[in-house]
């Protein structure tokens, strides 16, 4: 091996699939049944629900002597078996186990996020180990069983054993940039851009900020989620009709150029601003941020390495905010900043971009776009 090839497999960053697939062989991921094509992302691994899910009274994490089993033990109402499908009621929480485990080196630790279409379905998705003091995170050499935590908001979904809600990135070290870092890589790449001449806000990442300008061809501001609108199947792409279980919100819904954000409804809007993650970098938006307001600005926070890169044919991509408020009504408006997106170095550049031909990506070049299971 190359003195190149070996810094290559020893530096600090995100791990690209190339060295996801060296950590499936090397048995520190340990899938219960064979990997699925397409299931390793240009950053990422797709998690797959098992066979078992507990229904529970409450949500909780296990805290650093306990296992998730135990915890599951004292406050499960009643198990499900996923095999042949399982309906996941709204206002409920569930427990699943999933298809992957993990047996980590000293050296790489991970974290996970709900998917793209998870997030824009309202289900509230959250990775569990053994020991965890902490929600979606995996420390370094951990050892043992996965877990996700699942809480439908808007719709009941229909999930069974396979099924992909979240996805589970691998790290050596920790590198997410400072403010200095994402000002050179903004310099560099642009990673974020405006229609305009407006600042790009730059402080503990980089700011997003939601757009209200209504589209020029339809009005269209954003959506609204239905209530008790029916029930989704999270493995059927484009089977149901968006008009039943959204509702648009237009320029008439405006309120001196604000939106007010009704308590507990969930809203598809977009950011103002135009997004690109280069090959050598990953990003993440981070969900919620009590400075920036009573709302919860996104559910599904990973960007994958070409993600808006006109390089490779996409067109301008905007980020789909998943928002809602809290408790009282909210006032959102036009170019207000509303979460923060931050970038990591990958380890090694994928060798498959995001969006790139052949990849079966959802979401690239996308603008106000509705989760994939609508037409």
């Amino acid at each position: 091996m190359s003195e190149k090839q070996t810094s290559l497999m020893t530096a600090d960053g995100i791990l690209p699939e190339t060295q996801l697939l060296a950590a499936v062989e090397k048995g520190h991921i340990l899938p219960s049944e064979p990997l699925l094509d397409g299931q390793i992302q240009p950053a990422s691994l797709d998690l797959r629900l098992g066979q078992r899910a507990w229904r529970i009274q409450v949500s909780f994490l296990p805290g650093h002597t306990q296992t998730v089993m135990d915890k599951i033990e004292k406050f499960s109402m009643y198990e499900l078996d996923l095999s042949e499908g399982a309906v996941l009621e709204t206002g409920c929480v569930y427990i699943v186990e999933l298809m992957e485990s993990l047996a980590l080196p000293q050296d790489i630790s991970a974290s996970a996020n709900p998917k793209s279409s998870t997030g824009r379905l309202d289900v509230f998705t959250r990775l569990i180990t053994d020991g965890a003091v902490e929600f979606e995170s995996v420390s370094a050499g951990y050892n043992g069983p996965l877990y996700a935590e699942i809480s439908p908001r808007t719709f009941s979904v229909m999930v069974r054993k396979g099924s992909r809600l979240s996805q589970l990135r691998l790290r050596r070290g920790q590198q997410i940039l400072d403010d200095a870092g994402h000002a050179d890589l903004q310099a560099r790449h642009q990673l974020v851009r405006f229609d305009d001449e407006t600042i790009v806000s730059i402080q503990d990442g980089i700011g997003l900020s939601v757009n209200l300008m209504p589209q020029p061809e339809t009005g269209l501001v954003g959506w609204r989620a239905r209530k008790h609108a029916g029930l989704i199947d999270v493995d059927k792409p484009a089977s149901q009709p968006a008009a039943r279980f959204w509702e648009a919100v237009t320029e008439a819904d405006l309120q001196r150029g604000g939106l007010v954000l009704n308590p507990d409804e969930f809203y598809i809007l977009a950011s103002q601003e135009y997004v690109i993650v280069p090959a050598s970098h990953a990003a993440e938006m981070r969900a919620y941020d009590t400075r920036v307001g009573e709302f919860r600005a996104h559910y599904a926070g990973f960007f994958d390495p070409g993600f808006g890169m006109s390089e490779i044919g996409a067109q301008p991509t905007r980020a789909v905010l998943e928002v809602r408020s809290h408790d009282v009504p909210f006032l959102i408006e036009q170019g207000q900043t509303v979460c923060r997106l931050v970038y990591e170095p990958m380890s090694a550049p994928p060798k498959q971009l995001y969006g790139a031909a052949g990849s079966g990506s959802n979401y690239q070049s996308q603008g106000l776009k509705l989760a994939k299971h609508f037409i």
